[in-house]
């Protein structure tokens, strides 16, 4: 026997044995448990006998993120939210336009969407983030400083990312400020690229060739690289308009004259109204020249059809001066920002339609303005400006629907739009006008359910026009609600204020500013109402998520 099994105990008495004085000794009178040799199997996770789950304190509320809630039990909650079988996939339609799928997308909350297609674009090493985000910025400063909605200006950045293979991107639209965040992974840092929009202008042919372009990215049989994107959109930023400066202010002068014939003016009135409103728009064109902002150009633009009205009413001529005026007011009321501000409301875009619809009531403050100060001064030289002349507009339906036909055409012009759309808008305006006119005055209906059908008809037709060309919808819908823009109200209006009749001037004024939100809201129906009819999602998968109803 060794010297070391000398040391080692031989019985439960030495286990005892005071002498041992090891820190790993058993006292004596500690009774240990018989485990059979084997240590007993637990799970890490189980709760060791005997140990209670830990109360929350007293004084600690329920909803306390370090404690349970008392109402919580593991055995008999509810079923996960994810199903065994997996969340189903949502598919779109691939012959659907990409402005009503990635629409569709938009309107889904991010976990719902579904995986982008096969990239056409991308390349081996994958694509060039900054690059990408920097021409999606590009393309939607274009169709935002073109008059485009928010939420078809965030479609357009969200297919241009999803057909270079972005697909984790989120655009972000305001008034004057468009950002883009793309986030690779889940892990990795989200890279963001922003871009201020300081100046706009109305180019429709530009805005159509952007549609184009993006029409190209997405299509899956097309294959454009960023350069040839780049290249494509330095040229759509190059082209000069379609129409020159003449053009444009003959447009404005024919505009007024056809507008006025449709408040009951005759050819007198036509070229009365065409001269003040061509003098307006080359005032307003000399302070553009010199840097003056928009509210006084519009400022300046009213005063010549006003004063040209007065001087007729001063004269004593026997011609219709307020058809003079509202023609004149025609073609400078803001139908188009008014329709898009109230589209970017209707669609959820409310700080984007706050600002909107301020600039229109600047603008408009600056039409009223600039006539008021005419009227005032007419009145007071003795000028006889009869505010009950609304009362009789003789109807004459041919004649009318002419005119409004040469009112769709000339506000095409000057939304520089190309030649190939003139006709169709034309015809839309002239069935916009037919309709408004058989509602109002032959079944003697209100002027604002008149106007809101009419319009309507306008975005739907728009809506299908768009859609048969593959372009943008406004070409189509905005010219084509220029006869139905509430000239004539707007002017009685401030004449009843000129003449100190405050009340009246702001009944006029409010049935205005109605006809104005039945043209908007019936344009986005029609077109909402269009698109029903358009088969984007496959049947039988997964609805898009539903906006907040108040709570």
């Amino acid at each position: 026997m060794t010297e070391a099994d000398d040391r080692k105990p031989r019985s439960d008495e030495a286990r005892y044995d005071p002498e041992i004085t090891s820190e790993f000794a058993i006292p004596k009178g500690l009774d240990v448990p018989k485990t059979g040799g084997e240590p007993e199997t637990t799970s890490e996770f189980q709760v060791p006998q005997g140990l209670l789950t830990p109360q929350p304190p007293a004084g600690e509320p329920e909803g306390s993120a370090f404690s349970t809630p008392r109402t919580y039990d593991p055995q008999g909650g509810l079923a996960a939210f994810t199903p065994a079988t997996g969340v189903p996939l949502v598919s779109l339609v691939k012959d659907a336009p990409w402005q009503d799928r990635m629409r569709t997308m938009l309107r889904m909350s991010v976990a719902d969407r579904p995986a982008p297609e096969p990239v056409q674009h991308e390349e081996e090493s994958g694509p060039a983030v900054p690059r990408v985000l920097d021409l999606t910025l590009r393309i939607g400063e274009l169709l935002l400083a073109g008059g485009e909605g928010a939420e078809d200006v965030e479609a357009a950045m969200f297919a241009v990312c999803r057909s270079y293979g972005l697909d984790r991107c989120e655009p972000n639209v305001t008034f004057t400020l468009l950002s883009i965040s793309h986030q690779p992974s889940l892990v990795d840092d989200p890279v963001t690229a922003s871009r201020t929009v300081r100046r706009r202008g109305t180019d429709y042919t530009r805005l159509a060739a952007v549609f184009q372009l993006v029409d190209d990215l997405t299509d899956p049989e097309t294959h454009v690289s960023l350069e040839e994107a780049y290249r494509r959109l330095a040229e759509i930023r190059r082209n000069r308009h379609p129409y020159p400066g003449w053009a444009l202010t003959l447009a404005s002068g024919l505009l007024a004259g056809a507008a006025s014939i449709l408040v009951g003016g005759d050819v007198i009135v036509f070229f009365a109204a065409a001269v003040g409103a061509m003098l307006g728009d080359r005032l307003a064109w000399l302070c553009a020249g010199h840097g003056l902002p928009e509210f006084y150009q519009f400022t300046v633009a009213a005063m010549p059809p006003a004063a040209i009205g007065v001087a007729f009413a001063l004269a004593h001529v026997d011609v219709k001066a307020s058809a003079v005026i509202t023609g004149g007011l025609f073609a400078l009321l803001p139908g188009r920002a008014l329709v898009a501000g109230v589209q970017d409301g209707l669609t959820g875009f409310y700080i984007t339609a706050s600002a909107r619809l301020l600039e229109v009531l600047y603008f408009f403050v600056g039409i009223v303005a600039g006539v008021l100060l005419v009227l005032y001064f007419g009145v007071k030289l003795g000028g006889k400006l009869n505010p009950e002349a609304a009362l009789h507009i003789s109807q004459r339906p041919l004649i009318q629907i002419a005119a409004s036909m040469l009112l769709s055409l000339t506000f095409a012009v000057l939304l520089q739009q190309e030649r190939s759309t003139v006709l169709w808008v034309t015809l839309n305006g002239g069935v916009a006008w037919s309709v408004y006119g058989a509602m109002y005055y032959v079944a003697d209906l209100s002027p604002v359910a008149s106007t809101a059908v009419a319009a309507g008809l306008v975005g739907l037709f728009g809506q299908l026009l768009s859609r048969y060309r593959f372009a943008s919808a406004l070409p189509y819908t905005t010219a084509a609600i220029g006869p139905l823009l509430p000239g004539s109200a707007t002017y009685f209006g401030l004449l009843n204020m000129a003449q100190n009749n405050v009340d009246k001037g702001l009944v006029s004024l409010a049935n205005a500013a109605s006809l104005a939100m039945a043209i908007a809201i019936g344009v986005n129906l029609g077109s909402e109402i269009f698109r029903l009819f358009l088969r984007v999602r496959s049947p039988g998968k997964r609805r898009a998520a539903k906006r907040t109803r108040g709570f």
